[in-house]
């Protein structure tokens, strides 16, 4: 062994590193820090077993060694014979060298040397250390030779080791980018062997990128490299819990092909991932196959699938094989019988529970608190929570405390009963019993809380459980989300939802799918969209159900096209559309009229694995009925049976509708005996008939109907029935063979009450017919014997205010009161209001008076009235009077109350007042609608302060308060009579955005500002895209365009324009002559604007004041 010293006094007092290695007789040039300077280190003495060298001399010297050198702590380098035993002795001692080495070098030779010592001390540490030194120095070649010498002495590739050769090569976002930088590898020489594939393989799993460790896999049986076991294992797993049977199958097939046999392990993932995605007759497959292929099912097989068919319901499956396996070698275990409890009491099933508790004793596994508190949840879920809480008796004679689940157990079942105020007294008793509660706890009252519709309850205990330092969990969470979720109250949920991510937990599935569902029942359809974007680029599993909402929103919104790509996303999102899916979609079709698709789409249906179901089949013949294709229907009916499927009332009912809308009442008629052969027809099926038989004239016929129905056993006709049925004859017959219809059922005494004439009164009423109506009446109650219901005499007084025909309505009222009818709180209101709109406020007091003595007391609707009557006749002060009287007492104002108010505040200038009006709303219970904030944006917004308009919008729409089309029209106009024509165009996007679609107002208002603002291309722009969208332009967009287009020197346009507007039918108005008049003053061409003002004349349209501004030479 030989040992070199290298002494110099300069080198105590130098930050000099030394590196030197000794291979094949040779010593390296030393390297040295910078700070030296190129200082010379004087000569290099070696002991007698070595040699002399120079540094001078910058020459190399064959030496006598072969070994390694090293700096030891006392500043010494040692040169260690690779012979002899090496004070090398760990992945330390190495690391610390290395880590003491500037020249990459240096420390390369260094690191081959130790890789030749005969007891290997190179680690992962070590290795990936030495890949840092050289991709740092870019030596990529060098990285190589590391990686190859990894692979040759087995020594672990971890995450850090592909992350770093990936960083040489230029490839970032980590581990997930390895299908892709495999292949850069290979280019820059890193070779991988089937152990190196393996383990990428498992880290990529590890790092939950299931894709990806795929595609590295196949990449590797692609270079005949052969898996492992454990890595189909581990690929099996992951593929599993994404429910993707399909790939695993796959995979199973390819390992046996690749000749890796299957073990016990491997079948029983298979089993496990096939029960849970529902396909038992596959996983019995499986199981079977196990015995044949020599490695029979073992405890774990047996529980797995029992499990598996439990989590299903079938139950008697369960019970087959449990019986089996107790037959067989394996015996159930304590899990197994656990599993068994559990899933059993999951289902409600007792009495099995009570049977399987029993064998389990017999099979010597005493009862612990796991199965004491499975047995207590079966009873609690069977309805005998008194029985369970026995449970805790038996448990503490048997030496058993009960645990935290038992007592989280027997809280579920008191909520699950209403017992509420039990389950709080046994929640605040838990930590005396020396059980603390857990998040879990607290989430049991969370969501009962929420499901109630108590989501203030539900919040409340959310924030008592962070104040008690338990941090929510992200169940928590989604249990406070379920119940605003419910109710639409979406700021709030959105507040929980961006502060569980901001305290560092992460949404999951149930998450999101909450919040979609929040973001649906508002309609905000745009944002459940982005949310499930960011969601599926999360890896979070979406909900089926949600994306099948979803898709009903984006086709009731008429924005069809991305129903459809929805659809066709819920491929890459590992959804598998249901019957429920297609059936959205073929309704959504048929709404459409687009029958060829909807019949394609249907018999696409079966060959992805959905066989339709009835509800598919009447959807599509509803589709084909409603689009004039009954005879198409027909024979789909004919394939229903040989699909499996049969006919029920809802089948027959869109037959016969499909018929009676075509006229074809015979063949109708013939379906309805055909049906009644084996069905029972319903309210529907009469509500569908009879209108197009009563139509056709055949009365008698629809009469026998109705006389046989009224006679079936078990059928009950009420009131609505009848109003229903005489709803929709009137819709489609005569009015007089209507009433023909109705006498002959009450003169034949089958309809007894007015519910059959209210409906006629009603039609009659709309159709300006009051007096008719009241006609009628005095026949059927006069004549007939029909008794008149309030009901009835208030529609008739309605209809008869309605129609001007006050005197009338005061006769009936008068009559009501005669016979002993008393007048309700609406007849009251009704009378009030024609009072209040005739302006005959002192009679309106009077009749005030009269209800309270009659003892019929006021409601909401009654104060409303007068407020609002005495705001309109500009007694605003004694409206404000009677208001805070009101208050005083037990009155509860809504946002009705508060509209005039407000409105007339406003209108008067008394903003202050009007802006207090509305703060104390919340104090008086009463929520602001987008009613009343409409109030408050145009007052402020006519008064010129937009400021105070948009902050209110805002607040609007932060509050939860959806703004409506006059929302966004009174804010636009408001900008726009402002200036701010940008911010009014911003606001006219985001309405569009929001699924609200423009009227004509809006349009109007858009245009007219962007005119002033001298923007008429945009305002043209905006006129084209009007009558895109169907929107008819009325007089006022022609005037406005008509001006504008003149202001800007555009005469040419404004006289199309005029032209245009005649074409349509339209009137021109003073207005539109002065603008015309204008236009042709303002461009010099006098002769033109002086003939516009003679058409005015010979037009009979009267000039006004602005006329005579306009024309030229008015002196």
């Amino acid at each position: 062994m030989g040992l070199l010293i290298v002494c110099h006094s300069s080198m105590y007092c130098s930050s000099i590193n030394y590196a030197c290695a000794f291979t094949e007789s040779k010593i390296s040039t030393c390297s040295y820090s910078e700070s030296l300077k190129g200082r010379i280190c004087g000569n290099l003495k070696v002991l007698p077993c070595g040699y002399m060298a120079n540094q001078k001399k910058q020459r190399r010297i064959l030496m006598g060694l072969s070994g390694s050198v090293i700096k030891s702590q006392s500043g010494v380098v040692l040169a260690v014979e690779g012979e002899t035993k090496t004070r090398v002795s760990s992945e330390e001692d190495v690391l610390r060298v290395l880590r003491s080495t500037l020249d990459p070098s240096c420390a390369f030779s260094y690191f081959k040397s130790v890789a030749e010592l005969p007891n290997v001390v190179h680690t992962s540490d070590t290795c990936n250390y030495m890949l840092e030194i050289l991709r740092t120095h870019g030596r990529v070649e060098d990285m190589v030779v590391v990686f190859e010498f990894m692979q040759k002495q087995i020594i672990n590739r971890n995450l850090n080791t592909y992350i770093t050769i990936f960083k040489a090569l230029y490839i970032r976002s980590g581990i997930r980018q390895a299908p892709f930088a495999l292949e850069r590898m290979r280019k820059a020489g890193f070779v991988l062997n089937a152990y190196s594939y393996n383990g990428l393989i498992y880290l990529i799993l590890q790092s939950g990128f299931c894709w990806e460790a795929l595609k590295v896999y196949k990449r590797a049986v692609s270079e005949g490299i052969k898996p492992s076991l454990k890595t189909y294992s581990a690929l099996m797993v992951a593929l599993g819990k994404r429910r993707d049977t399909e790939t695993v199958m796959n995979l199973l097939v390819e390992m046996e092909s690749l000749g890796v046999r299957p073990n016990i392990y491997t079948f029983t993932i298979c089993i496990r991932v096939l029960g849970r995605a529902g396909k038992f007759d596959e996983a019995y497959k499986i199981f079977k196959r196990m015995d044949n292929e020599g490695c029979g099912p073992d405890v774990i097989t047996y529980t797995v699938l029992l499990d598996a068919l439990c989590n299903a319901g079938r139950l008697d499956k369960a019970k087959a094989l449990f019986a089996k396996m107790k037959a067989s070698s394996h015996k159930p275990d304590r899990v197994t019988y656990i599993t068994l409890l559990d899933k059993l009491s999951d289902r409600g099933d007792l009495y099995a529970v009570k049977k399987i508790w029993s064998e389990m004793e017999a099979d010597g596994y005493a009862p612990d608190v796991v199965t004491f508190t499975i047995l207590a949840d079966a009873l609690c879920k069977s309805g005998n929570v008194d029985e369970a809480f026995d449970m805790l008796d038996i448990m503490k004679k048997q030496g058993i405390s009960p645990n935290l689940h038992t007592y989280n157990t027997l809280v579920c079942g008191l909520l699950r009963e209403n017992r509420l105020d039990e389950a709080l007294k046994l929640f605040n008793t838990m930590e005396a019993l020396g059980v603390v509660p857990t998040a879990y706890t607290y989430i049991l009252f969370i969501d009962y809380y929420g499901k109630s519709g108590d989501s203030g309850k539900a919040i409340e205990m959310f924030e008592k459980m962070k104040t008690r330092g338990i941090v929510p969990n992200i169940v928590a969470s989604n249990a406070s989300l379920y119940g605003l979720a419910e109710h639409g109250k979406l700021q709030e949920a959105k507040d929980i939802f961006n502060g569980l991510k901001n305290s560092g937990l992460t949404p999951d599935s149930v998450t999101y799918n909450i919040m979609m569902r929040c973001y649906s029942k508002v309609g905000r359809v745009d944002e459940a969209i982005k949310l499930l974007s960011e969601m599926v680029r999360k890896e979070c599993e979406p909900d089926v159900i949600i994306v099948n909402t979803l898709i009903d929103m984006l086709y009731k919104s008429d924005r069809v096209n991305e129903a459809w790509q929805m659809f066709c996303r819920m491929k890459s999102m590992k959804l598998t559309p249901t019957v429920v899916t297609y059936n959205t979609l073929l309704a959504g079709l048929g709404k459409e009229g687009q029958v060829k698709r909807a019949i394609e789409v249907f018999e696409s249906m079966s060959g992805h694995g959905c066989p339709p179901n009835t509800i598919t089949f009447n959807t599509i013949m509803d589709c084909l009925c409603k689009n004039d294709e009954v005879g198409l229907a027909l024979e789909w009916l004919c394939k229903m049976t040989a699909m499996n499927c049969f006919p029920d009332v809802l089948t027959y009912n869109t037959i016969i509708y499909g018929l009676i809308k075509e006229n074809r009442v015979d063949e109708a008629f013939w379906f309805f005996h055909q049906m009644r052969k084996s069905l029972s027809p319903d309210h529907v099926t009469l509500c569908t008939l009879l209108p197009g038989m009563v139509k056709d004239g055949r009365i008698g016929d629809a009469f026998k109907i109705a006389k046989n129905y009224v006679h079936q056993v078990g059928v009950l006709l009420d009131g609505p029935f009848w109003e229903d049925l005489m709803g929709g004859i009137l819709l489609e017959a005569e009015i007089d063979n209507a009433i023909l219809f109705a006498e002959s059922l009450v003169s034949d005494r089958i309809c007894l009450d007015d519910s059959i004439l209210i409906p006629v009164i009603r039609v009659l009423c709309k159709c300006k017919k009051a007096c008719d109506a009241h006609t009628l009446f005095a026949k059927f109650t006069k004549t007939l014997g029909i008794k008149p219901t309030l009901e009835a005499y208030n529609c008739l007084i309605e209809g008869l205010i309605r129609g001007q025909d006050a005197d009338k309505a005061w006769d009936l009222f008068k009559e009501m009161k005669k016979v002993g009818c008393a007048p309700d709180v609406f007849t009251y209101n009704l009378l009030l209001d024609s009072y209040g709109k005739s302006g005959k406020i002192s009679e309106l007091f009077e009749l005030y008076e009269e209800m309270s003595c009659r003892g019929c007391k006021p409601n909401t609707i009654t104060y409303n009235i007068v407020i609002s009557n005495l705001v309109k006749s500009n007694n605003l002060d004694k409206a404000m009077d009677l208001y805070y009287d009101l208050v005083s007492g037990d009155f509860s104002p809504s946002p009705f109350t508060y509209g005039p108010l407000i409105d007339g505040l406003m209108k008067s200038g008394r903003l202050e007042e009007a802006m207090r009006f509305f703060e104390e709303m919340v104090d008086y219970g009463c929520q602001p609608n987008c009613a009343i904030f409409n109030i408050l944006i145009n007052g402020f917004g006519k008064t010129g302060d937009v400021e105070t308009a948009c902050m209110l919008f805002r607040r609007m729409v932060k509050e939860g308060i959806r703004p409506d089309l006059k929302s966004y029209t009174i804010l636009v106009d408001c900008l726009c009579l402002a200036g701010k024509v940008d911010d009014a165009l911003h606001y006219f996007e985001e309405l569009k955005q929001t699924g609200l679609t423009p009227d004509s107002v809006s349009y109007n208002l858009m245009i007219n500002g962007l005119g002033k603002s001298r923007r008429v291309e945009e305002a043209l722009s905006l006129y084209n895209e009007m009558r895109g969208r169907a929107i008819t332009p009325d007089l006022y967009t022609y005037n406005s365009l008509i001006l504008n287009l003149g202001i800007v020197g555009m005469v040419e346009q404004a006289g199309k324009m005029y032209e245009e507007l005649q074409l349509r039918g339209l009137e021109p108005d003073v207005f539109t002559y002065n603008a015309l008049i204008r236009v042709y003053s303002m461009s010099g061409n006098q002769d033109c604007a002086y003939a516009i003002y003679k058409k005015m004349m010979v037009g009979g349209c009267s000039p006004n004041m602005g006329t005579f501004a306009q024309l030229p030479n008015q002196t």
